[in-house]
């Protein structure tokens, strides 16, 4: 018999790894970890997980962090203190503490291991669900936890459909026709199609659901055999597969009900930038509008956003771009861009593909073109951004595809 939703709901604990530096997100990680990066506007990266959670009825949420997470706890505070610990809910930041030969975060799995006291049997933790901060996808967790527990197994893994031809750039986890996982390999020349799918490959997307003892033990006894433990994909996975757990795949289920199903690792600031830019398509791959799966976030008490003209040739107009609440354009004009709250754009300003983040200024006839502003940015009138590539890498990052970063409380000059 399947356990009731509920029952498997109330014995699962939920750690979400949030300690990543994000270094190729750097200037947008400079001060901040890559969870606590904003994105579409008005979010950061990691609600989209916790959303996820919320959305899928779990409420025991440990957060691990590590590098750079003042203003991701910050987040926390204030957006996610929705908890009611007398109802035995909570979200909790847990930095690492040197609990363990007096070691920080090692890996996916020492991060784990270090907190083994949260998921011990008192803790009423029958399934540890472990999530990664910094992805964007829509998932029910739930559905994977049952299946979990229909299959019996010792570890569930959530995977992604991908092309053959393009799965050699991921891990990729080798399954049979029951989808048990035969193997575990990071990166291969000639990946391992899916059974039932030639030209398929089962990506690993760093979501699994683990029985708590099986976790708690099977670390312990790698340690034992002096083998190394610290990172799922690389260590602990193989071993398990090698050693006949029970490790079986689960088909990812986007609840866009998509016919490709959408999940992002944002791993850089081209792919950043290019996942941002689709959500101001006219249909994008996420859909940010579904009333049936919120997304959750801080929301700042602004006014409504709004657009001023002026006499003559000075009319604020905002096309095919997304506003959060408190911007002002003001006679200037915004193309296929997205502007985040309490941003003054000024008249004869010209703004497009390009981010603006919180609380920017953008001054009269300033010109900006496939642009990432961080927050509190301070553009001087007449400055160009993004026209003349080699003037701007002797001030900015410049990524590869020619998209200018500017970090956080830059004032330009």
């Amino acid at each position: 018999m399947p356990f009731p939703g509920s029952s498997i709901v109330r014995e699962t604990v939920v750690m979400i790894l949030a300690g990543g530096q994000g270094e190729r997100l750097y200037p947008l990680t400079k001060v901040r970890s890559k969870p606590a990066v904003p994105f579409g506007g008005k979010y950061r990266i990691i609600d989209f997980t916790l959303s996820n959670c919320l959305n899928s009825g779990l409420r025991r949420i440990y957060v691990l962090t590590q590098y750079k997470s003042d203003s991701l706890n910050q987040h926390l505070f204030e957006a996610w203190s929705i908890f009611n610990p007398e109802l035995g809910e909570f979200i909790y930041s847990i930095p690492p503490q040197r609990k363990m030969n007096n070691d920080w975060y090692l890996g996916t799995a020492n991060a784990i291991y270090q907190n083994k006291n949260l998921f011990s049997n008192d803790k009423k933790a029958k399934w540890v669900l472990i999530l990664g901060g910094d992805h964007i996808y829509k998932m029910d967790y739930l559905r994977l936890l049952q299946y979990h527990v229909d299959k019996k197994a010792d570890l569930s893994i959530s995977c992604i459909e991908v092309p053959q031809s393009d799965a050699h750039r991921f891990g990729i986890v080798g399954v049979d026709s029951n989808s048990k996982v035969q193997s575990f390999v990071e990166k291969p020349i000639n990946p391992p199609q899916i059974p039932d799918r030639p030209g398929y490959s089962f990506v690993n997307m760093g979501i699994y659901v683990f029985n708590a003892d099986v976790l708690r033990n099977i670390i312990a006894e790698m340690e034992s055999k002096n083998i190394n433990a610290n990172d799922f994909g690389k260590d602990v996975i193989p071993y398990m597969v090698e050693n006949n757990y029970s490790v079986n795949a689960y088909k990812f289920e986007d609840e866009n009900k998509k016919e490709h199903p959408y999940w992002k690792d944002i791993g850089t600031l081209d792919s950043y930038f290019e996942t941002s830019m689709d959500l101001i398509k006219i249909e994008p791959d996420f859909n940010l509008y579904d009333m049936n799966w919120p997304i959750r976030t801080y929301q700042y008490q602004l006014p409504p956003a709004k657009t001023l003209s002026h006499e003559g040739e000075r009319v604020g107009r905002s096309l095919n771009s997304l506003e959060c609440d408190g911007s002002i354009i003001s006679g200037g004009l915004v193309e296929k861009s997205i502007v985040g709250g309490s941003v003054k754009i000024n008249s004869f300003a010209y703004i497009k593909d390009s981010i603006i983040m919180f609380n920017c200024n953008i001054g009269r006839h300033a010109r900006i073109r496939r642009t990432i502003m961080d927050k509190n940015v301070v553009v001087p009138e007449g400055y160009e951004i993004g026209f003349d590539l080699e003037s701007d890498r002797k001030k900015f990052t410049v990524t590869d595809s020619g998209i200018v970063v500017i970090e956080k409380n830059a004032v330009l000059s």
